[in-house]
């Protein structure tokens, strides 16, 4: 799976925007699961148990709906609120 693939793929199942800051050719694990983070958990929980397993030593940004990077404390629930259109 390519980075882009891997973005594109947890934002479907997620519905949060990552950014993985890596050169255009790796190859990377897939995101296969079944079901999204549940949404008590902090950003950091997220990152530490479904992305940096499948990215290692890879950058990853995570983004809030303005742009932004959120606190790592932040929880998912909050963080994909914040994607919402009004």
């Amino acid at each position: 799976m390519t980075i882009k693939e891997f973005e594109e793929t947890v934002w479907r199942l997620e519905g949060i925007r990552l950014v993985v800051r890596e050169t255009v050719d790796v190859q990377v694990d897939d995101y296969d699961y079944q079901n999204a983070a549940n949404r008590t958990w902090s950003i950091a929980e997220w990152l530490r148990n479904r992305i940096e397993p499948r990215l290692p030593g890879s950058e990853i940004v995570v983004l809030d709906g303005q742009g932004e990077q959120p606190n790592r404390r932040t929880r998912l629930d909050n963080l994909r609120g914040s994607y919402a259109v009004d």
